[in-house]
């Protein structure tokens, strides 16, 4: 695979040039959509949540959005790249290039977007009086992990979805229990100690977790959960490479 897209290599760069771009062409505001999104969606949880769970947790707002960035880039990612092989069928028909590379075009261009918007998590930070630390080194490795393990999750998806197309409905329903299901909106501490780890099986959970300790409490992430998520990102990526692969010969008889 890593020989295929060192030669499709310009491929690639065009297809995550074609990504960026296109996700808000024709629109006003072009690319501030990527700051606008996310900073939206905080302000309504970090009005209404408050009051109605009763939560209080030391700089919320920013809580919050820690929690909300790498959230968009999972779902952005998950949706746009579960429908990019059918809506590339046209090409796929017509010419030969590794397939794989319109599922990671998709991905790439989540993670560039998620390193833009990581500016706005450190704005906040600096106003917010909570400062920089060099925990920011981290930033790299676990945006790349994610990278891998929403990689893995889309290469499945994106392959299956061209033999069953409900898998995008079905998806769409499990991200928006997935949501409520990942402590974005509220502190872990909320749940019972004896049933917190049901939570921490979520690898999205122990990732806005490595997050916020790399951005708000300036700290490591624990041994383990770097070592959790490693290994559960290195299965799911593998198994998604694989079902990708087993599924894509059929890719041009059925789109």
């Amino acid at each position: 695979m890593i020989k295929n897209l060192y030669n499709y290599r310009e491929l690639l760069k065009s297809n995550v040039k074609k990504e960026i771009r296109g996700k808000y062409k024709g629109s006003f505001l072009g690319v501030l959509w990527s700051f606008l999104n996310p900073l939206l969606q905080v302000l309504v949880y970090a009005i209404v949540f408050p009051y109605i769970m009763r939560i209080k947790t030391e700089n919320y707002l920013q809580y919050l959005i820690v929690g909300i960035i790498p959230w968009t880039f999972f779902t952005t990612v998950l949706t746009q790249g579960m429908i990019t092989v059918r809506i590339n069928a046209g090409i796929i028909k017509k010419v030969y290039f590794p397939r794989e590379i319109l599922p990671i075009s998709v991905a790439l261009s989540g993670l560039v977007n998620f390193f833009i918007s990581c500016l706005i998590i450190l704005l906040f930070c600096i106003i917010g009086g909570l400062g920089v630390s060099w925990h920011l080194v981290l930033l790299p490795v676990f945006a790349i992990i994610q990278f891998f393990l929403t990689l893995g999750i889309v290469l499945a998806l994106s392959a299956i979805n061209i033999y069953i197309k409900d898998v995008e409905y079905i998806v769409q329903f499990i991200i928006n229990m997935l949501f409520y299901a990942t402590p974005i909106l509220y502190p872990t501490t909320l749940f019972p100690k004896k049933i917190r780890w049901v939570l921490y099986m979520n690898p999205l959970t122990e990732l806005i977790e490595a997050y916020r300790d790399i951005f708000i409490y300036h700290q490591l992430p624990s041994v383990l959960s770097i070592l959790y998520l490693i290994v559960i990102t290195t299965v799911i990526f593998f198994i998604g490479l694989l079902i990708f692969r087993k599924l894509e010969k059929g890719f041009a008889e059925e789109v």
